[in-house]
């Protein structure tokens, strides 16, 4: 009962770790992303491969361009193994740009295949890598949404 019990508390705080990174690209929060990777995390998304750090300086310059950024996750598979956790997280992530017509909204689904560290400081991403399953893009043709310009970080 007792490996079940911490099994489930595992997968919660590696749960609610995965939402916080999230968290992190929407709000361009640079302080919280780094606490969430491991010193020698290293992450592979295809149009990028390197460090955690090195991978969060490139999305944030990148995100912040963006008029709009909504990331979500769905289905969440997790194994543990005692102080190393597997997992292939599925998600949507909207985007949408200014382009020298107007808008154009972009929208991205894949999954993360994610290796986790359990230290001192609780479950950390150890390695993340990204798998985009498909992707669309076309002009933004909401009316209301084709001219605010605003974004809500916080």
């Amino acid at each position: 009962m007792t490996n079940t019990i911490e099994s489930l508390v595992a997968k919660q705080d590696i749960t609610e770790l995965i939402y916080l990174y999230m968290r992190g690209l929407d709000r361009w929060d640079d302080v919280l992303l780094r606490s969430l990777f491991t010193a020698d995390a290293w992450c592979e998304y295809g149009f990028m491969n390197g460090s955690a750090n090195a991978f969060i300086d490139f999305a944030l310059g990148a995100l912040k361009d963006h008029t709009a950024n909504q990331h979500m996750v769905g289905n969440i598979l997790l194994e543990i193994e005692g102080d190393e956790a597997f997992g292939e997280v599925y998600f949507n992530a909207y985007h949408k740009v200014k382009t020298g017509n107007g808008f154009e909204d972009i929208i991205i689904a894949g999954r993360y295949l994610d290796r986790y560290e359990l230290s001192d400081g609780g479950w950390k991403f150890a390695y993340r890598s990204e798998v985009v399953d498909w992707s669309h893009s076309r002009p933004t043709n909401d009316p209301l949404l084709r001219t605010r310009t605003g974004l809500a970080t916080g």
